[in-house]
């Protein structure tokens, strides 16, 4: 070998180890970055997880068996979304024999945000109005406040929610932020909430609700801040217009939801629609529920949530094209000025957990932890280096 090789290897060797430092500061994976919820909030919704723990499911990092709280803290969340309903005693009985407790009641909320703050994250308290799941599809009121007249149900609202808060506060676990109810495109608490025939009804009763947070908070060090949550970007603008008109403005955050299977709205095209948000309503943005799947195979017999025909080529579903959709979403949510993504139900595992129509989980495909609950890919999303707007 000559003298002329081995200046060619040696130069070749060093040119190497040059690329390999710049690609290690360069490469965003190796400097995760962590946010305070006041900058951006990256939440999780860990709604069942409580569940999921008392019912055989098992959580890992990296094949170690951990606690999921302290796992989503290290992976960056900094908010945990809990959602709480009046009386489900429903999610008792569907266990045979029933179960000790309820689920996402008051007690139930209690022992997740006491997990969650005792990790140092902030929680967003989801008040569903009702004894079950309120979507656009439906906004049933408890079974307790049915047949109340307007005045009654106004004052159950505002009494129920205040009740709530303030033995949250006597615990030193208030929310840092309060839904005042659950994708309410249509209303909530219907009929007499009912925001498109009902309009001025239905201000006057989730004023109630505000009303309720705002005087919580007199006695708190914790002011909750107040978010409007609708269901996908594009009924945004037209109901938040109307709302204010007719006398809706008393919130801090217009949320919303982005799902990839419901939502007319092109990726691309978020970071337009959350400045539009913004700039109508006058208040901060969140895209409080979003997922994306990681696989298209299902871990039980609970058929998962999923649609196949919107996938892309750009992002398909497998662990690095939902971490790459989740780095897309969240930089698009920032660009147009938002402030926050929480991801709905990252820790749905399947376990021996039951709902009304499966045991185990419908969305195990869309987590962030694989089918033996390890922690994958898109977990990290919460700790890449993004391009805050401040």
């Amino acid at each position: 070998m000559n003298m002329r090789t081995l200046t060619l290897i040696a130069t070749f060797l060093v040119l190497a180890g040059c690329n390999g430092k710049d690609k290690e500061k360069k490469d965003p994976e190796l400097k995760p970055v962590y946010y305070s919820h006041t900058d951006f909030s990256m939440g999780a919704d860990l709604s069942y997880v409580n569940q999921i723990l008392d019912h055989g499911g098992v959580y890992r990092d990296s094949g170690t068996v951990k606690d999921p709280y302290v796992i989503f803290k290290k992976y960056g969340a900094n908010t945990v979304r809990l959602r709480l309903w009046h009386n489900p005693d429903w999610t008792r009985t569907v266990y045979n024999p029933p179960a000790a407790n309820m689920y996402n009641d008051f007690g139930d909320v209690k022992r997740a945000i006491t997990a969650a703050k005792v990790q140092g994250m902030a929680v967003s308290l989801d008040f569903h109005y009702s004894d079950i799941w309120a979507d656009p599809a439906k906004q049933v009121p408890p079974a307790a406040w049915e047949g109340l007249s307007l005045e009654l149900l106004r004052d159950s609202i505002y009494n129920y929610t205040l009740k709530t808060l303030d033995k949250l506060e006597s615990a030193s676990l208030m929310p840092e932020y309060v839904q005042v109810g659950n994708e309410i495109n249509p209303g909530f608490v219907m009929p007499q909430g009912d925001r498109w025939n009902k309009k001025a009804d239905f201000v006057f009763l989730i004023n109630g609700a505000i009303k309720a947070v705002r005087d919580a908070a007199v006695s708190s060090s914790v002011k909750p801040k107040i978010i409007i949550h609708i269901a996908q970007p594009e009924n945004a603008i037209y109901w938040f217009e109307g709302m204010a008109a007719a006398g809706l403005t008393d919130y801090d955050i217009a949320g919303i939801s982005y799902y990839y299977l419901w939502s007319t709205v092109s990726l691309d095209s978020v970071s337009d629609y959350i400045a539009d948000i913004r700039s109508m309503t006058g208040k901060d943005v969140m895209v409080v529920e979003t997922a994306y799947p990681w696989t298209l195979n299902n871990a039980d017999s609970y058929n998962n949530i999923l649609g196949t025909d919107k996938l892309t080529v750009a992002y398909p579903a497998n662990e690095t094209g939902q971490y790459n959709y989740l780095v897309k979403l969240t930089q698009e949510i920032m660009d147009g000025g938002g402030k926050g993504i929480h991801y709905w139900e990252p820790a749905w595992i399947t376990s021996e957990t039951r709902d009304k129509w499966g045991t185990g989980s419908s969305w195990d495909c869309n987590t962030l932890f694989d089918f033996s609950g390890n922690v994958i890919k898109g977990m990290t999303y919460m700790t890449y280096p993004y391009i805050l707007k401040k």
